[in-house]
């Protein structure tokens, strides 16, 4: 078998992504979401700053239902960063680390970061009013 014919590691068609693939891939892209984020907020506060027109015109976008999707997959990104983060820090002190533990905390950060987004949410439109 020449070089050019070996596949390469890890070879992606043999092994079967596990759950502690899925998180680690989950938790740099929401890092990067979370980063993307951080700018929306930043026009969000300027916008603010420059007027009543600016902040009305984001404030429309924000309110459609494409920006109602960035907001929520950021406070997703948010809370699931934050859970995954707690995790790392357990894993930090040796707890954890068998493959049950792995499983069973990523099923947990997975379940959390929903729970803490879906309350979040409902709470946000409980005080502006809306059912």
């Amino acid at each position: 078998m020449s070089a050019s014919d070996r596949p390469l590691s890890p070879h992606l068609q043999i092994y079967r992504p596990q759950l502690t693939t899925i998180l680690s891939i989950t938790h740099r892209a929401t890092g990067v979401a979370l980063a993307v984020g951080t700018l929306l907020l930043t026009c969000w506060l300027i916008s603010a700053a420059l007027g009543p027109a600016n902040y009305t015109g984001l404030q429309r976008f924000l309110a459609s239902w494409l920006g109602i999707l960035l907001l929520l997959g950021w406070s997703w990104s948010l809370f699931y960063h934050l859970c995954n983060g707690i995790r790392h820090l357990v894993w930090d002190t040796g707890h954890w680390l068998d493959l049950k533990g792995c499983y069973a905390s990523g099923y947990g950060v997975l379940i959390v970061s929903t729970a803490l987004t879906a309350i979040a949410w409902i709470a946000g439109f409980t005080s502006l009013g809306h059912s």
